[in-house]
């Protein structure tokens, strides 16, 4: 698990938010915010690609509304209010503009901060991401738990021994679970126009047995204005983060 150089609570919006900074801050460059999937950590979601991402910039991670270390609070878990808490964090630091790397429940965390507050998004890389919930296959709208695209029973074991680990209230699992479902298959708040309308320069990210469909993946493409499709081959969506020797020069370059 990488070490981070920081972690503390900032008071954002009735939460006690839990964050990371990693890297250095010195330069004066515009950091990388990181907004891990839902019911994943920081570590969860990013082990595999921060010491990278960190060796040369300034990166914040932040963990959502009722995930990790951060406690949940009597508030339905919408992405909305996910993206007001993050811009809120990012007040509470004094960072006016930050490149992002959102990880599905991230992901669309992310993108409704580009649309809704686009100066404060620089570079935006959406991992697994869609714009509307037709944009994912029908086994996970269902879901069919023995479909290869949903995570594992190793997977969700993993998710609750971590939360367990770190969690304020480590028995509020399944509760938040179910939260955390709830929210992530509610309607979408955007329109195509919204993604026409984005003028962050774009990475898409998705695997090629993902959540999200390809062909919905590359209509965002198209709406949004110069965007990058990257689909990664032999990919599920829980292995999408980890795949480094794919996701590195993506990103490296992305973000340079």
């Amino acid at each position: 698990m990488t070490v981070p150089n920081s972690s503390a609570h900032a008071k954002v919006n009735g939460l006690e938010m839990y964050y990371e900074t990693h890297g250095d801050a010195s330069d004066g460059s515009r950091p990388l915010v990181l907004l891990h999937g839902g019911a994943q950590t920081v570590g969860l979601a990013f082990s595999a690609v921060l010491p990278a991402l960190a060796a040369d910039r300034h990166v914040v991670a932040p963990e959502l509304q009722g995930h990790g270390h951060t406690a949940d609070i009597d508030r339905e878990l919408t992405v909305p209010d996910l993206a007001s808490d993050v811009v809120t964090l990012l007040d509470e630091l004094g960072i006016q503009q930050a490149d992002f790397l959102g990880f599905s429940l991230g992901g669309l965390t992310a993108l409704e901060i580009a649309v809704r507050h686009p100066d404060r998004v620089g570079r935006l890389a959406l991992a697994a991401t869609m714009y509307t919930q037709d944009g994912v296959h029908e086994e996970v709208r269902v879901p069919d738990y023995s479909s290869p695209r949903l995570p594992s029973q190793a997977d969700f074991q993993e998710m609750a021994d971590t939360y367990a680990a770190v969690a304020p209230d480590p028995e509020h699992f399944q509760d938040f679970l179910a939260k955390v479902s709830a929210g992530a298959h509610a309607p979408l708040p955007w329109t195509a126009d919204d993604l026409r309308g984005l003028r962050a320069p774009t990475l898409l990210l998705v695997g090629d047995s993902d959540f999200v469909r390809v062909e919905h993946a590359a209509e965002m493409q198209q709406l949004i204005p110069e965007a990058q499709l990257a689909v990664l081959p032999a990919t599920t969506h829980m292995s999408l983060m980890r795949r480094t020797s794919l996701l590195l020069p993506l990103l490296s370059e992305f973000f340079a």
